[in-house]
């Protein structure tokens, strides 16, 4: 059984930092893409930041050069550093894995107050 589980939303003031965790278990950690993604109320869920099992990342475009996406395959775990956070980085935060089937954790909230 695939379980994904997200720690370390919160609230913050804007310029503040953040760092999510997701912890993965069930499957081939190491062999497969993460990513987190987004959705804020009213709003399409987004991907946030992507990296594949070689390291090769993405970004959305207002998130690059604040956001930070990185691996431990020793600890099965992806985590989203998230610096000098916007008002409208307010959106509750998913981990996504792949392996060949789609898995999504439960989500933690992240508010950025001005």
């Amino acid at each position: 059984q695939v379980q994904l589980v997200e720690s370390g939303g919160g609230a913050v003031q804007a310029g503040g930092s953040l760092r999510l965790s997701c912890a993965a278990s069930g499957f081939t950690f190491r062999v497969n893409a993460m990513a987190w993604y987004r959705q804020a109320p009213g709003k399409q869920r987004e991907e946030v930041a992507f990296i594949t099992n070689d390291i090769k990342t993405r970004y959305l475009d207002s998130v690059k050069g604040r956001f930070t996406i990185s691996r431990d395959n020793a600890k099965n775990t992806v985590y989203l550093q998230m610096n000098r956070l916007k008002p409208e980085d307010t959106a509750v935060y998913y981990c996504w894995g792949s392996s060949g089937l789609n898995y999504w954790g439960q989500g933690t909230q992240v508010t950025v107050s001005s």
